[in-house]
């Protein structure tokens, strides 16, 4: 690592003596010097539990971290996000999707002006819209109540509210049915509409600029679809915008009155808490969303006011450098023990590899050291019999956080306590491994012989010694949902002040797009005189002769 910061040099450098002096202590060891280590190691806010102590640290090492994090600049950083600075550099923006969930209602300032107005009134405009249509006031174009919630989006625009509208579908008003299009695969939005009804569809389009080649081919295929069905004069009950973009919403033939306005201060990934969350408000009522932000603003106050040591984004996050940039792990993996959980793995894949997957720091020079890590992860039990394998005796250490809620919301015999007990043991298994002759030992107490036992001894036993988080909860709801999405993001948030890059621009995702617009024409027929490299050009012409 080399900063412009000698203090923060000297922070790394200290953290290497401590990696070179501790690299080789087992967590086993840790826990049997240490009875107290669970209770030390573990945090807590409301019914959202911490328990970080299975990981290789003690404490000269989190002290080392933590001095890490104070001379980064965290809590400076920290404070400038909540304020409207802004710390989004590339772009000349504040980060303020804190601001969306200020249920103080303190002013939050952006070049002068208070932003908690404007925040407020969408948020009073999407109160009055979801119950209108929760409650059939506001009807489609034929008078029946709109039941199929339809989100057109991608990216943030999709993965954040489909991952919270199915973690809350205990909380679904019963006959509101919520369907997501997002990829620009027609097979997506074919297979959305083919069951549904014109008459009671109602179409959310997420865009900010209105301009997004893949949200906007989706949504003219539903609003032809509608058309088709309905006539044009239905468009202004069916469709509804989410966007800044007036002009190109009205062109659409969507009312504006029926546009809900969101802010550059409002990074995609971060968007859910506003406007991009009508899908959500609508599905659970805006109660439930309103939960949801208090559950987000009640992390946010504790990452605000927490003690370094005692902060349990910050302490996620020192743990992943520890690992990133000591150990040489660049990977880990989220597995949420509940059903309705299944979709947030992947949407802290674009939260966390969006933002701090950058090779460019604030300063504009090149890294030489490694960001953000990647991120697998998916619903346990399920993942126990795909990818755990690798988890327990593969080469690659993989770091996990095990996410559980305590109480189910379908308590069907033992179905859950069953379920608890898989979370429990695979970060125990994970942790304590078996060795070699506890293995043989093993193999012996079922009877094996002596030859059966030196072949099979070694394929039974397991390093152990890897690390993981367990985040428990009571239950999955509203409140403590907003609670976990908020630590993620102020995690992510820590790593990127401490990589000293800026987690809060996406350029990596533009060359792609801006080399499809140059190919789109070469694909339909209408241009030929774009070169490309010979395996592009190859494949354009046997896409073309494949579709004659």
């Amino acid at each position: 690592m080399v900063y412009l910061n000698p203090d923060i040099d000297k922070a790394w450098l200290n953290l290497n003596k401590e990696y070179k002096r501790f690299c080789k202590t087992d967590m086993r060891t840790l826990f049997e010097k240490d009875e107290k280590r669970a209770l030390k190691y573990t945090l807590a806010l409301d019914d959202l539990t911490l328990d970080y102590s299975k990981n290789r640290f003690d404490e000269n090492v989190l002290k080392a971290l933590t001095d890490l994090a104070k001379v980064c600049g965290v809590e400076q950083k920290r404070d400038e996000m909540f304020s409207g600075s802004k710390i989004n550099s590339t772009e000349n923006r504040a980060v303020l999707h804190t601001a969306l969930r200020n249920r103080s209602n303190k002013p939050v300032f952006v070049d002068g002006r208070n932003v908690m107005g404007q925040i407020n009134d969408v948020l009073a405009k999407m109160k009055k819209f979801s119950d209108d249509v929760r409650y059939g006031k506001f009807r489609g174009y034929t008078g029946k109540k709109l039941t199929n919630i339809v989100n057109i989006g991608i990216g943030g625009s999709d993965l954040g509210p489909v991952m919270v509208c199915e973690a809350l579908k205990k909380y679904w008003l019963k006959d509101i049915h919520c369907y997501f299009i997002s990829n620009i695969d027609g097979t997506a939005a074919a297979e959305t509409l083919k069951d549904l009804d014109p008459e009671t569809t109602l179409f959310i389009v997420a865009s900010k600029t209105f301009t997004t080649i893949e949200t906007l081919t989706n949504a003219k295929t539903c609003r032809k679809w509608l058309v088709d069905a309905l006539g044009e004069h239905a468009v202004d009950k069916h469709f509804v915008a989410l966007s800044t973009n007036k002009e190109k919403v009205t062109e659409f033939g969507i009312n504006p009155e029926n546009m809900f306005e969101f802010w550059d201060f409002v990074g995609g990934r971060y968007s859910l808490w506003s406007a991009i969350g009508l899908i959500i408000a609508i599905a659970v009522g805006f109660e439930n969303f309103e939960k949801l932000l208090d559950g987000a603003f009640s992390m946010d106050e504790h990452f605000k006011t927490a003690p370094l040591s005692k902060n349990m984004p910050v302490m996620m996050a020192l743990l992943g450098v520890w690992y990133n940039n000591f150990y040489g792990i660049h990977r880990y993996c989220v597995v949420p023990y509940d059903e309705y959980l299944k979709y947030l793995p992947a949407y802290l894949q674009q939260l966390d590899m969006e933002s701090n997957g950058k090779g460019v720091d604030k300063d504009g020079r090149f890294v030489k050291y490694s960001t953000g890590p990647a991120i697998f992860g998916g619903a346990g039990t399920n993942v126990q019999h795909s990818f755990f394998q690798l988890l327990h005796q593969g080469t690659d250490v993989v770091p996990v956080d095990f996410i559980i809620p305590a109480i189910s919301h379908n308590e069907i015999g033992e179905h859950h306590q069953i379920l608890l007990s898989n979370v429990l043991a695979q970060g125990e298994a994970l942790m304590l491994g078996k060795t070699v002759a506890e293995a043989a030992a093993e193999l012996k107490r079922a009877g094996k012989s002596d030859e059966e036992i030196a072949f099979l001894k070694k394929y039974k036993a397991f390093t152990g010694n890897r690390p993981s988080n367990t985040i428990l909860l009571k239950k999955i709801d509203p409140y403590a949902l907003g609670q976990i999405i908020a630590l993620y993001e102020h995690k992510v948030f820590v790593q990127g002040v401490i990589w000293n890059i800026n987690s809060f621009d996406q350029m990596g995702v533009e060359l792609g797009k801006q080399l499809a617009l140059n190919i789109l024409p070469e694909i339909q027929g209408k241009s030929f005189a774009i070169e490309h490299d010979s395996s592009t050009m190859n494949l354009i012409k046997k896409i073309k002769s494949l579709r004659k």
